[in-house]
């Protein structure tokens, strides 16, 4: 999906200078929409490539992505560490865990002090679900 890096995102506080006056009127505070926007791009992708697989018939397993600054990817399955922790342990700035649970498939994802949660069922759950219904008689 992404190869074996992904660039960093763009910087989270920005400066803002001004050619005239500087004064307190003058200030833009930072904006860290890019960040978050990112974030949740990122989660979005990691659902959709989960979901895909799940409703090929694949199994899901439990799975923690980190990505370094520098961009590098390490994966591992089935971590018991709380999704900070980890992230913080290994110096990463991303990191997201995606899970699958009774037809559900979840990826939680954070950066620095943003977080984003993402769920869906599974083309399989929903079926069952409809399936699963009395008939309208």
């Amino acid at each position: 999906m992404y190869g074996n890096t992904i660039p960093p995102p763009p910087p989270v506080l920005q400066e803002s200078r001004c050619t005239k006056g500087c004064g307190k009127e003058d200030f833009r505070p930072p904006v860290d929409k890019p960040s978050v926007s990112r974030l949740a791009q990122l989660a979005q992708e990691l659902l959709d490539a989960a979901l895909a697989a799940t409703n090929r018939g694949e199994v899901c397993t439990e799975m923690t992505i980190l990505i370094g600054p520098d961009g590098a990817i390490r994966m591992s399955a089935a971590s018991d560490w709380p999704l900070d922790s980890l992230a913080r342990d290994h110096g990463a700035r991303a990191a997201f865990r995606i899970r699958e649970q009774d037809g559900r498939v979840s990826v939680c994802g954070r950066e620095g002090s943003h977080t984003c949660f993402l769920e869906s069922r599974s083309q399989h759950a929903i079926a069952g679900l409809l399936f699963a219904r009395p008939s309208l008689r």
